[in-house]
């Protein structure tokens, strides 16, 4: 349908070389004035649309084929949100995202009841101006990096639960007109609508729990690459459908799908497919919502307007910031949130239109309410920018702690505790010029006192990198503790800084197989090797002779390996059979197996010993 708009709206190449160009043009730009991509898009949005040079004169066609973007954004970000992780965050999701929604929204009711809106109008206006637009403000914690941070899961779990919320915001609309107007005929029962929204989210998880993956597996052995495209493509949309078919946001059905195909082994695949559409659809959407800003609205209502900007977006700052410090955020991270989320959001559009056809608000009121929001997303980059310009982030004490600047060491350490403090030790011995930068300031001051030069950086960031000598360094040793920060550092490395060997600690099993898809050079999991270690300090303990003891090492080392070839190629699952356990399974022992290679495990065990006592 949305393609049938766009045609009788007479989309042809020309419009489409118009949104490409205003595109390319615009985002760089901004960006190199330090305004942000998403004010450029809405800025070019406004130029060629109707009410600008007029190259466009539908919107909302264009509007209801970008929205796709926004879906694809959230697939991405679904893949990224373990469903672990994504339970460890409930509490913020329920418990600070329902806080908020419910604060603004009483909040804002009052000010549209005080300004001599009725009482219906007022309470849908405010309801929708609290959903807060998911695309801005993923798309600018994207740009600065914070998604991944403590700070930006926790407004991550705010716009998740504002997604839900648009269900019964939809819900609500329908009884507020029954309460007003009266019941319509045709309305369906609300028992129906709950029916068929929990029937979408059964199908999509029953699909992504046991369908997907066996689905993508005989896609994989096809060996046809165009098919894995079209296939991740055809499970974005299609959770998207579902979803949009039982009532509930097309973002969240694509979110869930994210989520449940976050552990398959395709998952860096589906990534890699969904991207490229992700980010033309999501600039396409900022452009046709700057195209929907009705100018002549604008001006006969400026007034009206500009008041409702101002005291919405003041009002709704303060109901976060005080939500905020009430769940025990600090200043900053109150302050910032406010910024963030004191504007309207894309399900306003649909709300307001919802709220139109049903008769709770008049075409003066929705358009007024529509160009509100507007305006209020175009302005959201500006007050984010002005307040990282005036309100900088309170500095890390650096007493007696240098930052990094212009090292150039052969090789970079990304973190140094105890893990990398080994590591350096072989390379130090051979006269390796290295490089360290670490964010904890305390083991900094530790390192200082045993006569290492530490700096202070953070690895995650693009220009900390640089400075820190990236750009010249042979090898990149990432050591630090948290597998999402390593995953992040790795993405890093791999588009910016390409010919660096990229070794990694990996912290159990599942990452390891990230990584290993991700190409890093080299990866090991932190206690693989001591475990190896201790387990034959153990043996010798018991009585068992050298040449066992290595023997058996080896054999446990060597099935560890294929079994992880195996998981890497048929998921975590695979190669159980080749994991030892103390059930009573009968099993020929390694020292009675015949060995693939042809040998005996005991002379290999006696070259292993005589190469040992060689470098001895």
């Amino acid at each position: 349908m949305a393609a049938e708009a766009v045609a009788d709206g007479g989309l042809g190449l020309e419009h489409a070389v118009a949104l490409l160009g205003t595109a390319v043009i615009a985002a760089p730009l901004f960006r190199r004035l330090g305004l942000g991509s998403v004010l450029g898009y809405l800025a070019a949005g406004l130029v060629i649309g109707p009410f600008g040079i007029g190259i466009f004169r539908d919107p909302e066609a264009i509007l209801h084929v970008a929205e796709l973007g926004v879906v694809m954004f959230l697939f991405i970000i679904g893949l990224e949100m373990r469903p672990a992780k994504l339970w460890a965050l409930r509490k913020e999701i329920f418990g600070l995202g329902a806080a908020q929604v419910v604060a603004c929204i009483g909040l804002l009711s009052s000010v549209g009841i005080a300004a001599g809106l009725p009482w219906a109008a007022a309470v849908i206006g405010a309801s929708g101006f609290v959903l807060s637009s998911t695309a801005v403000i993923m798309k600018m914690m994207d740009d600065a990096g914070e998604t991944s941070s403590e700070e930006g899961q926790r407004n991550v779990s705010i716009l998740l639960f504002e997604d839900l919320m648009i269900v019964p915001l939809l819900a609500a609309v329908a009884v507020i007109a029954g309460l007003t107007l009266g019941v319509q005929e045709n309305a369906p029962p609300l028992w129906q609508s709950i029916a068929l929204g929990v029937g979408a989210v059964a199908i999509v998880f029953l699909a992504g729990r046991f369908v997907i993956n066996p689905f993508f597996g005989i896609l994989a052995r096809s060996g046809a690459r165009e098919v894995m495209t079209a296939a991740a493509l055809l499970v974005v949309l299609g959770a998207a459908l579902l979803m949009d078919l039982g009532g509930l946001s097309m973002a969240m059905g694509a979110f869930l799908a994210g989520v449940l195909l976050s552990d398959s082994t395709f998952r860096h695949q589906l990534e890699a497919d969904v991207e490229p559409f992700r980010g033309i659809l999501l600039a396409l959407f900022f452009i046709s919502v700057g195209m929907s800003l009705n100018v002549t609205v604008v001006l006969n209502d400026w007034q009206l307007i500009a008041a409702g900007v101002a005291s919405f977006m003041v009002v709704k700052a303060l109901g976060i910031y005080g939500v905020a410090r009430l769940f025990g955020a600090d200043q900053r991270e109150s302050i910032r949130r406010a910024a963030l989320f004191a504007q309207g959001g894309e399900f306003a559009f649909v709300l307001y239109a919802a709220a139109l056809a049903t008769g709770v608000m008049d075409a003066r009121i929705s358009a007024v309410m529509t160009a509100i929001v507007i305006i209020s997303m175009a302005l959201t980059p500006i007050v984010v920018l002005l307040l990282t310009r005036f309100t900088p982030a309170p500095k890390v004490s650096l007493d007696g702690v240098e930052e990094a600047h212009d090292l150039n060491g052969r090789v970079l350490f990304v973190g140094f505790g105890r893990f990398a403090q080994v590591v350096s030790q072989t390379l130090l011995a051979r006269g390796v010029d290295i490089s360290l930068i670490e964010t904890d300031v305390e083991m900094i001051r530790v390192a200082g006192n045993f006569g290492f030069k530490v700096y202070y950086g953070d690895g995650t960031r693009l220009d900390v990198l640089r400075a820190s000598g990236a750009a010249t360094a042979e090898a990149i040793l990432i050591c630090v503790d948290k597998p999402e920060t390593t995953d992040h550092i790795v993405t890093l490395i791999k588009s910016e800084f390409p010919h660096a060997k990229i070794f990694a600690r990996s912290f159990d099993r599942g990452h390891s197989m990230r990584l290993v898809k991700a190409g890093v050079d080299y990866q090991i999991r932190e206690l693989f090797e001591s475990s190896l270690t201790f387990s034959a300090a153990v043996l010798r303990d018991l009585g068992f002779s050298d040449l066992d003891i290595a023997d058996t090492i080896e054999d446990v080392r060597e099935r560890d390996a294929e079994r992880f070839e195996m998981q890497l190629a048929g998921g975590i699952e695979a190669g159980r059979g080749l994991w030892r356990n103390n059930t009573t399974t009968p099993e020929p022992t390694p020292f009675t197996r015949p060995r693939q290679e042809g040998r005996a495990l005991n002379e290999e065990a006696a070259e292993v010993l005589e190469d040992r006592e060689e470098a001895s």
